[in-house]
């Protein structure tokens, strides 16, 4: 087929269909020439190829007049094959191009995709002559126009929000309301019965794990398993093609639309660190073949240094984004500013985040990515969410980010960890973590939702896995048990794995109250993993990142009746702190004497009613202690008294019952049972249930293992 071309414009990059044919603009700084081609609809036959006329700004465009939405494409891009000077051009490798709006067809592993010949001896410094396209997926020109019913989307404050984090696949493929067509897809997440259980929980916020287009390493796909996570983007603008139901990018808006309608924001899991070419010697798919200096960061040549041969590997994946170079940086923004504008998501978690902010010499938190999003009228008003960790220079970073973004808190999931597990000396941490981080977080004006607060995640033990397993059990990821976090601060309360003791079982349901008690009622944001509200188990794997099967899959017919309760308890939770405003401040806790209206916003009690002292705090035996928040203190800056009601939350690790005296507080001296994790919740009972009234002075026994809290005054209502 013969195709005509014009100059085009340079502007956006990408293939635009502007109605009566598509634009395409590539940037590359060092190519000779661009080609593109044209596939048919199996994507297997070239049918049409043209040259990009124009280079204007080091974008090579040209326009393709009568192209349509659907068109199938992939790039050659010719130059130098220098890979001692960083230059890796194979014309014969057909490219996926950085902008493509979707992709078809799967990646298949052959010698042909890689640019240099594989067993030469000559390694990656040898070239490549056959062509890749038969083995390669190709990118698809989309039309962008939706009918969107939702107006607007709800914008939940973030002193309010709850974050779920869930997986597209995993969270759907074995749950009966959803049609077997639909399990493991955009679509079934969208179900009305899936949507039903999210917000009848009480959370407001589904975080999906990576769902921009990503692929499966070689080694994975040799042992018959598969990147279930998604943690290996190779399209930044693309959806994962096995997570729609139809070949269509609209039934991702259309999850998008239906799940604003439920009130609930949506917020993606995204991976700007590094791409699945890997290293020198990994296969040239798209940026290594466009623009492998301007894409990667390189090693330094001269004065015996390696040469820009070699990659910078600060991922732990073979090779590290250049996001110092201002074309990746602007890829990464235009990235993040289509799935808000046109894909209407409110917000990323991004991980290894600081990898997103480190120049040559280390983090900088003046990097031209965070300032990009600071001052874009786009990112900054959505929800930013940094994993602020990597294995680079300097790349712990917890509370290093700057303001208007949160962190996830990983001091926080230890220490709570370590605490409900009984280990010595953690009341201090504890009660750092309870009200915010602030040794932290509390800098430059930021709240303490900058605090993103977890106890488990899609890396590591479920919550009833945590409960349950001394050790990881990661055998079936064919790597000898020898992958996953050995550290995991877990206790399996009596028995390594499943078990019929009910003493054991009645122990370890209680323990999971207790972490959900701690996550959810603690100052910050609370981040929860999908699963853990009915007792989901991964059976002790630590690492499932490539099980895609029952091991990751949710068995929604599975959940008993300690599930039941365990999701009965959830709600009840996610209602106190959504009542009670002072389980969510806005502003950090002190604990200081309020001179103007005669309180502390927090106080710490002994078992006996007093307020703890040094002594209390350095005893390394200390695992039972309250915390009074008192919520006549002042909400704002402002010197004026709150209405809001007063908390006690009283946590004890102890192996034995204690007896705490309770305390008085602002409102007068009542008390009423709100939360005893000792004890199941009933699934029947309504959220509000008034538990007994207690008054100031008497005492409360705590049972072992186990945490209160008793809300001030009369019986809550709805």
């Amino acid at each position: 087929m013969s195709l005509e071309v014009r100059e085009g414009l340079p502007h956006p990059l990408g293939a635009t269909f502007t109605g009566d044919g598509v634009n395409f603009a590539v940037f590359s700084a060092h190519a000779t020439r661009v080609e593109v081609c044209i596939y048919d609809e199996s994507g297997q036959n070239e049918t049409g190829r043209v040259t990009l006329p124009e280079y204007t700004d080091e974008v090579w465009h040209g326009f393709v007049p009568g192209l349509l939405p659907g068109a199938r494409y992939g790039l050659r891009v010719h130059g130098p094959y220098e890979p001692e000077n960083g230059h890796r051009f194979n014309h014969n490798k057909l490219l996926l191009d950085p902008y493509a709006k979707a992709h078809m067809g799967e990646l298949k592993w052959a010698p042909e995709i890689f640019g240099y010949t594989v067993g030469h001896e000559d390694g990656d410094l040898s070239f490549d002559e056959r062509d890749s396209a038969p083995f390669v997926p190709k990118c698809v020109v989309v039309d962008s126009r939706f009918e969107w019913k939702q107006p607007r989307a709800p914008r939940v404050p973030w002193e309010r929000t709850i974050v779920y984090e869930t997986h597209v696949r995993g969270h759907t493929m074995r749950h009966p309301a959803v049609p077997e067509h639909l399990r493991g897809t955009f679509a079934g997440l969208a179900n009305d019965e899936v949507m039903r259980h999210m917000r009848e929980l009480g959370v407001t916020t589904v975080e999906l794990l990576p769902v921009q287009r990503f692929l499966t390493q070689s080694f994975l796909e040799e042992k018959d398993l598969r990147n279930y996570w998604g943690y290996d983007t190779i399209g930044f603008f693309a959806l994962e093609p096995r997570y729609l139901s139809e070949p269509s990018i609209d039934e991702f808006k259309g999850m998008v639309d239906l799940l604003h309608g439920q009130g609930l924001e949506v917020i993606m899991d995204v991976v700007y660190n590094h791409t699945p070419e890997g290293n020198e010697l990994g296969p040239t798919l798209s940026f290594k073949g466009i623009d492998n200096a301007s894409y990667y960061r390189l090693m330094p040549g001269g004065d015996g240094g390696p040469g820009a041969r070699y990659y910078i590997n600060d991922t732990g994946t073979g090779n590290t984004l250049n996001l110092s170079h201002p074309r990746v940086l602007q890829m990464v923004t235009d990235s993040l500013r289509y799935w808000v504008t046109e894909m209407r998501v409110d917000g990323f978690r991004f991980d290894l985040a600081t990898i997103l902010a480190r120049e040559p010499y280390g983090f900088d938190e003046g990097h031209g990515f965070l300032d990009s999003c600071r001052q874009d009228p786009v990112l900054s008003s959505v929800k930013l969410i940094a994993e602020p960790w990597d294995c680079g220079p300097g790349g712990y970073q917890v509370g290093g980010f700057p303001p208007g973004w949160a962190e996830w808190n990983d001091r926080f999931r230890d220490t709570v960890r370590a605490f409900w597990k009984g280990d010595e000396a953690m009341a201090p941490a504890l009660a750092s973590c309870v009200t915010g981080s602030a040794d932290r977080f509390n800098k430059r004006g930021r709240r303490p939702w900058a605090s993103v607060n977890f106890l488990t995640a899609h890396d590591g033990f479920t919550l009833a896995d945590w409960a349950s397993y001394n050790d990881k059990h990661n055998d079936a990821n064919g790597e000898g048990n020898r992958d996953g976090h050995s550290d995991n601060r877990s206790w399996n309360c009596g028995a390594e794995g499943p078990t019929d003791d009910e003493t054991v079982l009645t122990l370890r349901a209680r323990q999971q109250r207790n972490m959900l008690a701690t996550l959810l009622l603690s100052q910050g944001t609370p981040m929860v993993l999908a699963g853990d509200e009915f007792g989901r188990t991964q059976q002790g794997n630590n690492n499932a990142y490539c099980q895609d099967n029952e091991i990751s899959w949710f068995d929604w017919e599975g959940i008993d009746d300690r599930g039941r309760s365990l999701i009965a308890f959830f709600k009840r939770l996610t209602h106190l702190r959504q009542t009670l405003p002072v389980l969510r401040r806005n502003r950090f806790l002190t604990g200081a004497f309020d001179e103007e209206l005669q309180v502390k916003d927090v106080t710490w009690l002994s078992c006996d009613g007093t307020e703890m002292e040094s002594s209390h705090w350095d005893d390394s035996r200390t695992r039972c202690f309250g915390m009074l928040l008192e919520g006549h203190a002042r909400a704002t800056a402002i010197a004026r008294r709150s209405l809001d009601r007063s908390v006690l939350l009283v946590f004890n690790a102890w192996e034995d019952a204690l007896d705490f005296k309770l305390p008085e507080h602002g409102e007068g001296t009542q008390w009423t049972l709100a939360i005893d994790t000792a004890h199941d919740v009933d699934p029947q009972a309504p959220l509000d249930q008034a538990g007994a009234a207690f008054e100031a002075g008497q005492t409360y026994t705590v049972t072992a293992r186990s945490m209160i809290v008793m809300v001030a005054g009369e019986p809550m209502s709805s």
